[in-house]
């Protein structure tokens, strides 16, 4: 298809086994906003609001640092943001794809698009955290969040390529997943703001490259500036601290928002944490919180019922990256999306 417009559904789009065309698929929103599922009928909603007679729609961000927010964005930068998806990661008319993540957030929705966009076979399942459990298929492309890859990896064969993004992997699944020899598996990076993902890399990789027709820079505070005309007019200024290698390659460091100054040392959580992935069994997290001499403190947070701690494992870590204070929580606070919010859990302790 020559020059895809957001009015425009491809020729070889089939949607669970079904040719549809825009008015096939009218219907089936309908269908899904009256009788369908819980996790159909923000599909059914999302399908009205693409063929109605607006050029733009609204998109709700999943609120992972902060209140969640809705905006609205252009349709045609989304079917723009679906190309260069296909383009990067090579798909063509007529590849079988999975869709199992919720289409109340931006990366559900953007699967649909690359479905009538591209004229991808899109397989539409509820978002479970096993969704290839009884499924026999085998698929050119799927999308997963973390919890969704660890329950499947028994099946992950039967899937070519494997983009996975909404939280960061932790090192045990990522040292799992280079095993794979029959699954090329991307780690992705993006935001709501960005249509999805902007930049991959394949696990096991350092660091990211961005999509087609897209550059990156750094502000004053090392952190990413996105420019994406096809998506954005204006540039997309974030708050992810990055080592910019070209305009087109990165290594993401951490959150900006989630930096510790600890006494005038400006401490890094994430890569603190990423030393300590394979000396503490379950979920935790490093946080900072106000402290009299300091300004504030270092401290660990981590999941679960308390338990005595070796002061072995921060062997590794420089002078100051080891916390001053280990915090116990019994469950970690979340977006509805699944992202670990660190202040709400913090003021739990």
């Amino acid at each position: 298809m020559n020059n895809p417009t957001y009015t425009n559904v491809h020729n070889r789009f089939k949607l669970n086994g079904f040719q549809l065309d825009r008015e096939d698929l009218c219907r089936v929103a309908y269908s899904f906003i009256k009788e369908g599922d819980d996790f159909e009928k923000p599909v059914g909603i999302f399908i009205r609001d693409w063929f109605d007679d607006k050029s733009t729609i609204t998109l709700n961000s999943s609120g992972t640092t902060g209140k969640p927010k809705s905006f609205e964005v252009d349709k045609q930068a989304m079917v723009n943001s679906a190309i260069a998806t296909g383009d990067f990661f090579d798909l063509s008319p007529g590849n079988k794809v999975l869709h199992c993540l919720p289409a109340n957030y931006i990366a559900g929705k953007m699967m649909f698009v690359r479905g009538f966009i591209l004229g991808l076979e899109l397989d539409f399942v509820a978002p479970t955290s096993n969704p290839l459990d009884r499924n026999e298929n085998e698929y050119d492309f799927v999308a997963m969040v973390p919890l969704q890859v660890q329950n499947s990896l028994d099946k992950l064969d039967k899937v070519k390529k494997l983009i996975v993004g909404g939280a960061n992997l932790n090192q045990d699944l990522e040292e799992q997943l280079k095993e794979l020899t029959k699954t090329i598996v991307y780690e992705t990076y993006g935001m709501t703001e960005t249509l999805t993902h902007i930049a991959a890399k394949k696990i096991g990789e350092d660091a990211f490259t961005v999509l087609p027709n897209i550059t990156i820079s750094q502000d004053d505070r090392q952190c990413v500036v996105i420019s994406a005309p096809h998506i954005s007019d204006e540039e997309i200024v974030t708050n992810d601290l990055i080592g910019l290698l070209s305009d087109n390659r990165f290594v993401w460091l951490g959150r900006v928002d989630n930096v510790v100054n600890s006494g005038g040392i400006k401490l890094i959580p994430e890569q603190i944490e990423e030393k300590l992935r394979t000396k503490i069994a379950g979920r935790f997290f490093l946080t900072g919180t106000a402290d009299h001499d300091l300004g504030e403190k270092l401290v660990l947070v981590i999941e679960g019922p308390e338990y005595p701690i070796d002061a072995s494992i921060f062997e590794d870590l420089g002078k100051y990256e080891k916390p001053k204070e280990i915090f116990f929580v019994r469950k970690f606070e979340e977006t509805t999306s699944g992202k670990l919010r660190r202040k709400e859990t913090l003021n739990m302790v």
